[in-house]
């Protein structure tokens, strides 16, 4: 069987890709970047989440001579220009802390009327093989912000962030309700066919 590693140590990340995988009748060994312990965790220094997607899968497939795939994500504000995009996991300056994150956006976006309040959630994903070849695809989540948080499913921004058609937020979805139109699942779904090409 062939096996393709997913950069990543988040469990969950690789469940859902697997299923994706699964569900196209693509019959591979996945595995996480913790399959690889030495292997340490690459600087994402490109400008979108197309470049730190590609910067991540190269490293991985230089470092494991496997086919890798990386993701990079992130909330993108109309109103602010499409920030904080690359930025949204450090957004109040601490990576990681997501209600820090989620204070920060919200004060600043304090006086912004709901139809001004357009945002997505947006993921590029990249495969990458030992060789050099690469390909990018992108999904998109559309949406408008709400000025308080609601739910307490999903991480991030997922409180605030009321998916288009939807009267609940992306923290008020059940997981198999968001996974069906996240931007990472829109973006896993759109790598089969590169995956089926490129690895078979």
């Amino acid at each position: 069987m062939k096996r393709l590693i997913l950069a990543t140590r988040n469990a969950g990340k690789i469940t859902e890709l697997h299923a994706i995988l699964a569900d196209a009748g693509l019959d591979l060994d996945l595995v996480g970047a913790d399959a690889y312990p030495d292997i340490p965790d690459v600087k994402e220094t490109g400008v979108t989440f197309a470049e730190n997607a590609l910067l991540k899968a190269h490293a991985l497939a230089q470092a494991t001579g496997l086919p890798a795939i990386a993701d990079d994500s992130g909330l993108c504000v109309e109103v602010l220009g499409g920030a904080p995009g690359i930025f949204s996991a450090r957004w109040s300056g601490t990576h990681g802390d997501d209600q820090a994150n989620l204070n920060l956006l919200l004060a600043q976006l304090g006086d912004i009327a709901a139809p001004h309040r357009a945002a997505h959630f947006a993921c590029a994903a990249a495969l990458a093989l030992p060789d050099g070849t690469e390909r990018v695809v992108e999904g998109r989540l559309p949406g408008t912000l709400r000025h308080t948080p609601s739910g307490t499913n999903g991480f991030g921004y997922d409180p605030i962030l009321q998916p288009d058609g939807e009267t609940r937020t992306c923290a008020e979805l059940t997981p198999a309700e968001k996974n069906a139109i996240s931007h990472r699942g829109k973006a896993f779904r759109a790598l089969v066919p590169v995956v089926r090409e490129l690895v078979g």
